[in-house]
This record gives structure tokens, sequence and C-alpha cells, in this order.
């Protein structure tokens, strides 16, 4: 029996469809990160899940149990499955550790203070347990919140864009932290986000929703190099469409940049980035203008190139 299961999951809103049968399978300890533009359903998705939105058709599973919706059941959401948003919903006039604890009041006093002391150690906030929410960062409070939601050890937990009001250097610390925090506790894992690379951060194990609808699913690898659509390959990079040819593409880096022979163009646009210089490259004649990668920074604005590839770089997306 799959651990926990989503059947083809179906819900509009005033006629315009939000998810279209959606279907999922996941065992214990899993971790999945599903990444969908803005409008995409993630959201939704997840509040079905949860057991806090109504569905039009389909079915949620947890260990062979049905996952009701609040048009059947008094009390909307199970303890066994919870979500986390951006927003912290912390008790402001409550510590970290009486917010974490909070959970736990109806709990037996010695297993409550066992596991608020794992928890603490867990997520790095021992030498925080006395602060109040306002005394934090905001990748601090997203911790006591995560924390706060794993108290009574949900089976399964749902990360609705949890990092978005951070800024980089935060999210990209918190990610990390969470990730080592969330594999040590084997809950199963399911984090959405319109951030590409947050959700490689956390897991190759990737799902693509577009419109409501799975698109793609795999590893990094195989959707990077194997895209099924162009919204696909455009999560991972800019794509160039070959002139003249009908929906053959190339990634930037697959674009090689020489002095002569080949596609003509004229650089118009460099930007210097870590690992390479990005150029714009406007091709001969007024053409498009496609994104190209130079590692060796040779070329400047105003330089005239020739771009070759090889074939079996091509992409043909359809869509």
């Amino acid at each position: 029996m799959t651990f926990f299961s989503v059947s083809k999951l179906s819900k509009s809103y005033q006629s315009i469809p939000a998810l279209k049968d959606f279907s999922l399978q996941m065992e214990k300890g899993d971790f999945i990160s599903i990444v969908g533009e803005s409008g995409s359903g993630k959201s939704t998705l997840l509040r079905i899940m949860a057991g806090l939105e109504t569905e039009d058709e389909g079915e949620v599973l947890l260990n062979g149990e049905k996952i009701l919706n609040p048009k059947k059941k008094l009390v909307a959401g199970y303890d066994e499955v919870k979500l986390i948003h951006q927003d912290y919903h912390l008790y402001p006039n409550s510590s970290v550790e009486e917010n974490i604890l909070r959970p736990l009041l109806h709990y037996d006093k010695a297993y409550a203070k066992s596991r608020l002391e794992t928890l603490l150690r867990q997520f790095g906030l021992e030498e925080f347990r006395e602060r109040l929410p306002r005394q934090l960062s905001g990748g601090q409070q997203q911790k006591v919140a995560i924390a706060s939601a794993l108290a009574i050890e949900p089976e399964v937990l749902l990360l609705d864009e949890p990092f978005s009001s951070l800024d980089t250097i935060q999210k990209h610390q918190l990610i990390a932290d969470l990730g080592k925090s969330l594999k040590e506790m084997n809950s199963s894992v399911i984090f959405v986000t319109h951030d590409l690379d947050d959700a490689l951060r956390l897991t190759d194990n990737l799902i693509i929703l577009q419109k409501g609808k799975m698109i793609q699913k795999g590893n990094s690898r195989e959707l990077c190099e194997h895209p099924k659509t162009r919204y696909v390959a455009r999560l991972f990079s800019p794509i160039n469409l070959i002139p003249d040819r009908i929906n053959n593409y190339l990634r930037p880096n697959e674009v090689k940049l020489r002095t002569k022979g080949g596609l003509l163009g004229h650089v118009i646009d460099s930007r210097f980035l870590v690992h390479y210089n990005s150029l714009r490259i406007q091709l001969k004649n007024g053409g498009d203008i496609w994104e190209v990668d130079d590692p060796a920074r040779k070329y400047q604005v105003g330089d005239r190139v020739y771009l070759l590839w090889d074939e079996e770089k091509v992409m043909l997306l359809k869509k």
C-alpha cells in the first residue's frame, strides 16, 4: 500500500480550472519539489492534500485512509498532514520555546520536553529559545514555524513557498539547514515553489506543474536534457530558436563562439556572471537575439562572432 497518494485531483474556481487530473504517489520519507509559475495550482493542490480545500474530483489517501475535505469533516485539517506558508503564524508575545511547545500542550510533559529539545537542536535554535519572534531574523522565524509544525511529528509536511519573503542569503542558509533537519526526521515532504533553484537546493526529485496539470517529472538532469515542452526547458535556462528551422532550440551553453564560420551575429550586450559572461547576440540582418555563454570572457559589445553547435545538442520542442 502506498503511504501517501493523490488520485486524479481536479478543482475549478468559477469554471476556471486550477487543477486538472493530478496524481502522485509517495512512500514514507520521500521528498518532492513541485515547481510552477504563479497561478499554476500549487497552493490549491497543497490545501486539498491537507484537507483544507474541497476538491471537485479525485481523492487523497494517507496510509489507505481518505483525507476528508472541509465539507465532510467538522474541524478541517489533520495533525498528520501539516501545511506551512510563507507567513510564519507565530505567537508574537511567546518565546521560541513557547511557540514550539504550543502544539504539545495536551501531551505528556516528559515527551513534550524531549520533543522541544530535539527540535531546538535540529533547527539550531537552542541559543534563541528565550527570544520573541520580533527578536529573530526572517529565516530564524521560519525555522520556528516549521519546528512548531513538526512538534507532534506529522507524517507529511507541505511547504507552500516558505522562503519567498526572505533575502537570497537568508534563503540559501535556511534551505541548507532545513534540508539536513528534514532528512534526519524521515518525514515525507512536498515543497512547492516557482523558483527552480530553491527546489534543487532541497531535492532532485521534481514535478513540473503548469496551469494545474503535471507536465513532466523526474530528476534535474532528465528534465534539463530532455524537456518535453518549451516551458520546462526555460525553467533551466533561456533557449534560442535556430533560424529557418521549426521548433529547434539550443541552450546558451551549447553554442560555440568562433571568429569565422557558422551563423553570423554581433554582440550587443555582455553581463559578467560568476562563471562566464552572458552575451546577447543579434543575428545577421536584424534577426533574433540569442543568449550565449562566453566562459573565456573573450568577446565584447560590438564584436562580430560566428555561432556553431553540435546537432546532438539541439532540442525539438513543439510547445
